[in-house]
C-alpha cells in the first residue's frame, strides 16, 4: 500500500477520480439550485428532502466533506512534487511552449474555488448545521428558499460567486478533461468524452452564474 501512495500514477489516478467523485455532487448541487429560478416550492421540497434525510445528512454528506480535502490536499501534493521534480530552472522554463494556463494553474484556480467553498460552508452549511443540532429549531419546510436568495442581497457577495464560479469553470476546463486520460480512458469514445468535459466546464459555471444573478436583479 505504502508502494501504491507514493507511485505517481497512483496518486494521478487517486486525484482523477476524487475528482470525478465532485463533478457528480457538482450537478447534483446545480441541478437543484436551479429549480429555484423556476419554482421556489419545488426547491424547498428538494431541499428539505437533503436536509433530513438520514443517507444524505449522515452517510452521502460526510463522505462528500472528505472527498472535497482528499481532492485538494492530493492537488497540492502533486504540485508540490511536480515542481520539485523539474531539472531546469524557471527563469529557462516556457510553460506556455506545451501546455495552456489552465493546466499551469491549477494550484492557483484550485484555491480560487476552496476560498470559495469557505465562504459557501460559511453561509449554508454552518447556519444548517446551527439551525438543526444547536439551536434544535423546528422543521420549517419552506425555509430554503428565503435563506438561499437573501445571500444573494448584496452586490458585492454575488460578485464574489460569479468570479468564484469563473475561476471554477477555469479549473474544470483542464481538470474534468484531463481526469479520463488519468484513469486510462482512451479509446475511441475518448474525444468525445473530453468534448462533454469541456462543455459540462462551461455550462454548470455558467449555469450557477445565472442563479446568482436572477436572484440579484430580483430583489
Amino acid at each position: 500500500m505504502g508502494g501504491l501512495i507514493k507511485s505517481s500514477i497512483a496518486r494521478k489516478v487517486a486525484m482523477a477520480l476524487s475528482g470525478l467523485f465532485l463533478v457528480f455532487f457538482l450537478l447534483q448541487h446545480f441541478t437543484i439550485n436551479f429549480t429555484s429560478i423556476i419554482s421556489a416550492d419545488v426547491f424547498n421540497e428538494l431541499s428539505h428532502f437533503m436536509g433530513t434525510n438520514f443517507v444524505v445528512q449522515f452517510l452521502l454528506q460526510p463522505v462528500l466533506i472528505f472527498g472535497v480535502v482528499f481532492h485538494f490536499i492530493m492537488g497540492f501534493i502533486l504540485e508540490i512534487r511536480n515542481r520539485n521534480a523539474r531539472d531546469v530552472s524557471y527563469a529557462r522554463y516556457d510553460g506556455g511552449a506545451n501546455s495552456s494556463w489552465m493546466s499551469r494553474n491549477m494550484i492557483i484556480t484550485g484555491l480560487v474555488v476552496l476560498a470559495f467553498l469557505g465562504l459557501h460552508f460559511y453561509d449554508f452549511w454552518v447556519p444548517e448545521i446551527v439551525h438543526k443540532y444547536i439551536e434544535f429549531a423546528p422543521e420549517d419546510a419552506t425555509r430554503y428558499y428565503g435563506e438561499l436568495v437573501e445571500k444573494f442581497e448584496s452586490p458585492i457577495r454575488t460578485g464574489l460567486y460569479v468570479i468564484s464560479f469563473v475561476f471554477l469553470g477555469l479549473h474544470l476546463w483542464h481538470g474534468f478533461a484531463s481526469s479520463f486520460q488519468s484513469v486510462g480512458f482512451n479509446n475511441k469514445y475518448s474525444v468525445a468524452a473530453t468534448k462533454f468535459a469541456k462543455a459540462f466546464a462551461i455550462v454548470i459555471p455558467l449555469g450557477f452564474v445565472v442563479i446568482a444573478l436572477v436572484h440579484y436583479f430580483n430583489h
